[in-house]
């Protein structure tokens, strides 16, 4: 018998509502993709060469996040490995560039999806880049097949690297007699071969493939394709999934948010004790979601960005929901006196509130005084309490509670 742990409490009162919670990931790969056959049968086209060892054309894929494109390409690998059991004509390898995003590190685990001796297995470190070519190239050509590689998030190297990736590949075609490398190329960035050289993209001649964002009612599909699966009958409020898509559809289309919307909104009715999921369980689901973005936002902000948070958030403590920009100066210099902070221009500290205004945490508008000049009127978007949780997990503000602010002078 288990040993009673600070978990049993919460195993035995569990609500469960999703019968199978793995179909609600985004990153579960389902069997019927709605509304992406077209795009589907479009790249197998084009893939199919390889399953008679002939080399397909180079793809790159563009569209928005939540379009389908990993999914999509995720499907089409799955669907290579059925049509190709033994792997004899083609490889399909997927490389996330969000995880791995050096040369080195795609090389690396190129090579370890397609080595199988344990003895020429490619290490870690240690090896140049030219070594792991030659070892790459040499062990790709005794296998006499199609490498389909698929580089997801390529503009995330790229913006680290240059287009040095696409050079190594390509260049390892031109040393095989009897396998080739094809490239897949995945992005959000509709201008990304606008980036590349003139060299790589004569290289690449890759076929442009573009991923429309989803409608409403697309979206809905999607999320009764994947709820009839997730749950049982009478689960599901009738005007949950509707909500979930039209939410979605307001900010652009994205099929992962719609599906976080949906798969939060079950684990906070699970956790209610509730028996079914309602619009309200989608609500509340919306509102963590935003704050899961504000609190990644904030963890990014630079010292002096979060200063100025700090001194708009101590001004709010003292009552002044709506203050001016003197009003934060006064208060920043305070807190950069008694942290040790190198101050910066008043001048400055206002762009930084209109950074803050653009990031959705603060809301600032502009205020004339005539003759006089303008200013801001500046107030918090989001919860003072949860902005000042997050920021406390930063060093220079763990005493921030025993600090006041000055008495505020008239600062325009």
């Amino acid at each position: 018998m288990t040993e009673p742990n600070i978990f049993t409490q919460y195993i035995e009162r569990k609500n469960t509502l999703v019968k199978n919670k793995k179909i609600l990931q985004t990153t579960y790969v389902p069997d019927n993709l709605p509304h992406r056959d077209e795009l589907i049968s479009q790249i197998a086209e084009i893939l199919s060469p390889a399953l008679s060892k002939n080399k397909p054309s180079n793809i790159l894929i563009i569209g928005k996040t939540g379009t389908g494109k990993t999914a999509v390409i995720n499907y089409i690998g799955k669907e290579l490995k059925k049509a190709d059991p033994e792997e004899s004509s083609c490889s399909f390898i997927y490389i996330n560039c969000e995880i791995v995003d050096t040369p080195y590190g795609i090389l690396y685990n190129i090579a370890n999806q397609i080595i199988s001796d344990p003895s020429r297995k490619i290490p870690f470190t240690g090896w140049s880049v030219d070594k792991i070519l030659t070892e790459l190239t040499n062990y790709i050509d005794e296998n006499n097949k199609i490498f389909i590689v698929t580089l997801d998030e390529i503009d995330r190297t790229f913006m680290k690297n240059g287009d040095d990736i696409f050079y190594y590949l390509t260049s390892i075609n031109s040393g095989l007699k009897n396998s080739m490398i094809s490239i897949i190329g995945i992005t959000n960035n509709t201008k990304f071969t606008d980036l590349l050289s003139t060299r790589i993209k004569s290289r690449l001649g890759e076929m442009k493939i573009v991923f429309p964002p989803y409608s409403v009612e697309q979206l809905q599909d999607i999320l009764y394709d994947r709820a009839k699966d997730a749950f049982d009958e009478g689960i599901l409020s009738e005007g949950v999934i509707p909500y979930c898509a039209a939410l979605t559809a307001q900010e652009g289309g994205d099929a992962r948010r719609a599906l976080d919307l949906l798969r939060m909104s079950a684990e906070i009715a699970e956790r209610n004790g509730d028996k079914v999921i309602s619009e309200a369980h989608v609500k509340s689901a919306k509102d963590n979601v935003e704050m899961d973005a504000v609190a990644e936002v904030v963890k990014t902000l630079n010292l002096q960005s979060k200063m100025v948070l700090m001194s708009i958030i101590k001004n709010s403590e003292e009552g002044k929901n709506v203050m001016i920009t003197g009003d934060v100066f006064s208060t920043y210099k305070y807190l950069c006196d008694i942290t040790g902070t190198p101050m910066i221009t008043q001048r400055r500290v206002a762009d930084l509130i209109s950074e803050l205004d653009m990031l959705g945490i603060v809301h600032a508008r502009v205020k004339s005084f005539g003759r006089a000049g303008r200013t801001k009127e500046i107030e918090l978007s989001v919860s003072q309490e949860f902005l000042l949780n997050l920021l406390k997990s930063d060093n220079i503000f763990k005493n921030i509670d025993n600090y006041k602010s000055p008495k505020q002078t008239t600062l325009i």
